[in-house]
């Protein structure tokens, strides 16, 4: 570890850092009423557990009651957070993790209903995209208020025994008076520089004043919008230059490019499929040209490039945020030895999509992040060896099997396929999505390393495993695509042939999307990439809003880009043939006399999964629980599994798509807590 960059430890200030890892600040969504309770805290705490130097809380906490509450931002406006704060800042501390929190008023990035029903306020009356908000145009006691809360809340975190601080200052209120593209003012607060960095500087002495010098204080800027008639380059390097050359800031947390829209904030914060640290670069620019330390995170999801950015001289502090979603533990796992154990990020983004969608962050293949008061990251030891049989090798599948293996079972697995995966190896088909196979790759180690058995190409059926004598079997079996249940729906194709390039597009194609998710938008991104003219018919009000908002813009680059017609609020209702090809029939739930066709040569139809569970009902008689789970118990983290037949020879329970259609998460998480069980 002495000649890994990685742990080197960094002088910030009076500020000693173990290691040069952290998580930049972000909204997981889990505080309460505006307050960092338990949950917020623990999730806090494991990443500290887990070995890293600097946890970043808030993304962004309110410093004003009129600030949008955008995505269950803490309240830094209230003493109330003084002692939750206090919480949480201890219990990493005895870790030896530094805790910072982002503090910010959201500015016009909102909207007026979110929060206090108060207007939302920016430099100038411009209107953001993203909550569709038109702003109010700051007047003099705003500025006012607004600055002395900013050395209030400050004070706060002070009090409540913090490191330091952060300033949000992109897509927020004080960067809307840098950028030309939202600061229109004719005053002192705009037009040349030196006017747009008024207010930030009486911010900066606001905070000085109530926390003194020594008190750290950061800023997460952009220092180049990548907009036009935004804030450039070249002013964003004279406006990190003069931050330094003011004394008032310790450091910089770079950002690139603007957040107003779903195009855009994916430029920011690339999802998978995207290039890795696309402004790793820049961040060392600015570096150069400030001379203040420099924090970045932007897709950094593995320790060979967080490695580089620190060796490289990029970068004093590496973010490596969203990869700790995934694995909270990945400084200690690199300390012991077992670098190779990191649980990967494989750039889903499931995490952000639920809190921009109004959820709690949850990581699509940890089930413990965000769960940590009920879930562990070790898996626990059980009292008694086990014999476990899993039925099925998709991720559900596996990850029962790591956790029965973890809890030091006997485990073996059956995959009716001629390799593990399940349904991530049709999704992964996407060239794009191909990271996804992490979820796969990563479990199937631990398992070798873990001595666990897989048969592939193996059918197991109910005899075989009462001959076994296991004491608790899984189904795991996930599911397959129900018939279309219209008339004509014969001649319809399953989205699985096509995404699995078992049937080819061609010609004039529909996709007839009624899952609302992924599946159907893969299928019409293959299909167009294939040369196909496509149109996704859907009878949902809005496309696939089952994806979040960043998952949704590579979707709609490659529907643009292919000439994708998309039609919603319309249900399919028959299909016919016509000529050589197809008719599809439309109709519409909101008006009984609308209808409409599609002559085409073919259509796919995505409408979810059906379960495959005839080996569970098989072999629910024998079972001790007759297949039932106590979901009270399962709740109160009691065991769900009562004997209801003595004769009974194992405990038998189903996960994922092989009880219903849910997504990988849920499967991974029926898998982890169940599991703790046996």
């Amino acid at each position: 570890m002495t000649n890994d960059p990685l742990f080197q430890p960094y002088q910030l200030k009076h500020l000693t850092l173990k290691n040069r890892i952290m998580s930049t600040s972000h909204e997981p969504a889990y505080g309460e009423e505006g307050m960092p309770k338990d949950r917020y805290r623990l999730y806090h705490r494991e990443k500290a557990r887990g070995g890293i130097a600097l946890t970043m809380t808030a993304g962004s906490a309110l410093v004003s009651a009129d600030s949008p509450s955008a995505f269950g931002n803490l309240h830094a406006y209230d003493d109330a957070i003084i002692p939750w704060m206090r919480a949480l800042t201890d219990d990493c501390h005895e870790m030896g993790c530094a805790v910072m929190i982002q503090l910010t008023h959201l500015g016009r990035r909102g909207g007026f209903a979110s929060n206090q029903w108060l207007p939302v306020l920016s430099a100038s009356a411009v209107r953001e995209a993203a909550h569709r908000s038109i702003p109010k145009a700051m007047e003099d006691w705003d500025l006012d208020r607004i600055a002395a809360d900013y050395g209030t809340a400050a004070a706060r975190m002070q009090e409540a025994g913090l490191d330091g601080i952060e300033l949000e200052a992109y897509g927020h209120l004080l960067d809307s008076f840098w950028s030309p593209a939202t600061n229109k003012r004719e005053d002192e607060w705009g037009g040349d520089l030196d006017n747009r960095l008024r207010f930030t500087w009486r911010v900066l002495d606001e905070i000085r004043a109530n926390c003194g010098p020594d008190f750290l204080v950061g800023l997460r800027l952009v220092a180049d919008e990548q907009l036009e008639h935004g804030l450039d380059r070249e002013d964003g390097l004279e406006i990190s230059r003069r931050l330094a050359g003011s004394g008032k800031v310790d450091f910089l947390n770079l950002i690139r490019g603007h957040i107003d829209t779903d195009a855009a904030l994916t430029n920011v914060i690339p999802i998978q499929g995207m290039a890795s640290a696309p402004h790793l670069d820049f961040a060392g620019e600015v570096r150069q040209a400030s001379g203040l330390p420099m924090f970045h995170a932007a897709r950094i999801p593995d320790v060979a490039t967080a490695r580089h950015a620190i060796a490289a001289g990029k970068l004093d502090m590496v973010g490596m945020t969203r990869a700790h979603i995934a694995d909270p533990h990945i400084a200690k796992k690199i300390r012991s030895g077992d670098e190779d154990r990191i649980r990967p990020c494989v750039g889903a983004t499931y995490c952000l999509d639920r809190i921009y969608e109004g959820g709690g962050a949850l990581c699509i293949h940890n089930a413990a992040t965000g769960r940590e008061e009920t879930m562990p990251h070790d898996i626990p030891k059980a009292a008694t060896r086990k014999k476990v049989i899993v039925i099925g090798a998709g991720p559900g599948g596996l990850e029962a099997a790591r956790v029965a293996a973890e809890r030091g079972h006997d485990v073996t697995v059956y995959e009716a396929a001629d390799e593990a995966g399940g349904q991530v190896n049709l999704l992964t088909r996407l060239p794009r999505r191909r990271e996804m196979h992490g979820i796969i790759a990563w479990r199937l180690e631990e398992l070798e390393r873990l001595g666990v058995t897989i048969h592939t190409n193996h059918y197991a059926e109910a005899d075989e495993i009462i001959a076994a004598r296991p004491d608790a079997v899984v189904i795991a079996t996930g599911g397959m695509p129900p018939d279309l249940p219209v008339a004509g729906g014969e001649l319809a194709i399953s989205s699985w042939d096509l995404i699995s390039g078992a049937i080819k597009p061609s010609g004039r194609v529909v996709i007839w999307d009624d899952g609302a998710g992924h599946a159907g938008m893969t299928a019409a991104e293959i299909a167009a990439d294939a040369g196909a003219e496509v149109e996704l018919v859907t009878p949902e009000r809005s496309l696939a809003p089952e994806i979040g908002g960043m998952n949704h813009v590579p979707y709609m680059r490659a529907f643009h880009r292919n000439k994708v017609r998309v039609t919603i609020n319309t249900r399919l209702a028959a299909i016919e043939r016509a000529g050589n090809g197809i008719a599809a029939h439309f109709g519409s739930d909101f008006h009984a006399e609308h209808s409409e066709s599609r002559e085409a040569d073919q259509i796919f139809a995505e409408c979810g999964t059906l379960p495959l569970e005839d080996v569970y009902f098989d072999l629910k008689p024998q079972s001790s629980n007759l297949g039932a789970v106590d979901y009270g118990a399962l709740l109160q983290g009691r065991n769900p599994f009562e004997t209801r037949n003595p004769e009974g020879g194992f405990v038998l329970y189903r996960i994922g798509d092989a009880v219903a259609a849910r997504n990988i998460h849920a499967a991974i998480y029926d898998a982890l807590r169940f599991g703790l069980h046996i």
